[in-house]
């Protein structure tokens, strides 16, 4: 793997406000406080629809980028997120990072709308797809393509987007095929647990370092050259700043079905004083590679502080 580091950056997730003037508050702090990036999810239920939340956050924000984490494919045809992800892009002067995945993360999206939910394979089969269809589509000329899943004939999407060649794109994988999709496609690559064919949930043995850091080197060596160039991403499910950490990892290893010290191991756990946090984050940039860290809004005043020491190492 590459011996260069990345500069880390930092985002929070945020799902929803109040109102009007709180999402506004709540995008102006983030800025204020350092983070890097502000990012929302995609499900029907308990959140704001990303497009119109983002572009009024980037109203009243100057120098936060924004993205999603992640859009389900299965909800959305390409040609409406390549139009979407070019709008945003537009409208928040080249702040916009193009977040996706196969879906399935809670059946709910599907169970309660009718949405199929197809197998895996068919799902990875999609994604693929709808990746190359994008990158198309953020180009300057007209798209044919006759693939298994979609099919376009001189097809031109507007606007386009303002960053060039494109809108940077995240994808999120825990599969080995998704992975080296991701490798070959993606700039930034989020890594998950597997998930269970029957969405909904993740295998837990897959959050430990050693399934991770098997990820790391199965996507570094599909993308070969360019990897040095890519950030590798993770969503913290679990942050406490603590003097206790031992006893914080024995209540979340009940939950994980793994031992404490497997989670005080975990990348997607942060645990322990603020200190011990920082030097946790800068092992793992030396270890398993991971330079872009995103928090849940929860977490955002607790993980301030570790960003502020941490901002442009």
């Amino acid at each position: 793997m590459t011996t260069l580091r990345r500069p880390f950056r930092f985002g929070v997730q945020i799902h929803q406000a109040d109102s009007a003037n709180d999402w506004k508050e709540r995008a102006r702090k983030a800025e204020a406080l350092g983070f890097d990036v502000l990012v929302i999810s995609d499900h029907f239920g308990g959140g704001f629809a990303y497009g119109p939340a983002l572009a009024m956050a980037a109203a009243v924000t100057s120098k936060l980028r924004f993205g999603t984490l992640v859009l389900q494919n299965p909800l959305r045809h390409p040609a409406l997120v390549a139009q979407e992800a070019a709008t945003l892009d537009l409208l928040s002067d080249g702040r916009f990072e193009l977040g996706i995945g196969a879906g399935g993360s809670d059946m709910r999206d599907y169970e309660q709308t009718g949405i199929p939910f197809d197998p895996p394979g068919k799902r990875a089969g999609q994604l693929e797809e709808s990746i190359q269809v994008i990158k198309a589509l953020f180009r300057d000329e007209p798209l044919t393509f006759n693939g298994r899943f979609y099919h376009f004939s001189e097809f031109e999407s507007f606007p386009r987007p303002l960053q060039r060649p494109a809108v940077p794109l995240l994808i999120a994988a825990g599969g080995a095929r998704l992975l080296r999709m991701a490798a070959r496609e993606a700039d930034i690559v989020s890594i998950l647990p597997l998930m269970l064919p029957q969405g909904g949930a993740f295998r837990l043995d897959e959050f430990t370092d050693s399934a991770f850091h098997r990820k790391v080197e199965l996507i570094a060596a599909d993308a070969g050259a360019r990897f040095e160039k890519m950030e590798i991403n993770m969503l913290v499910q679990r942050l406490s700043v603590t003097d206790h950490p031992e006893q914080v990892a024995e209540q979340i290893g009940e939950h994980w079905r793994i031992t404490p010290d497997e989670v005080l191991a975990s990348p997607y756990a942060l645990l322990g004083t603020e200190q011990q946090i920082v030097d946790l984050i800068i092992e793992r940039r030396e270890q398993l590679e991971i330079s872009y860290y995103v928090v849940f809004e929860r977490d955002l005043d607790a993980f301030a502080p570790i960003v502020a020491r941490l901002k442009g190492r």
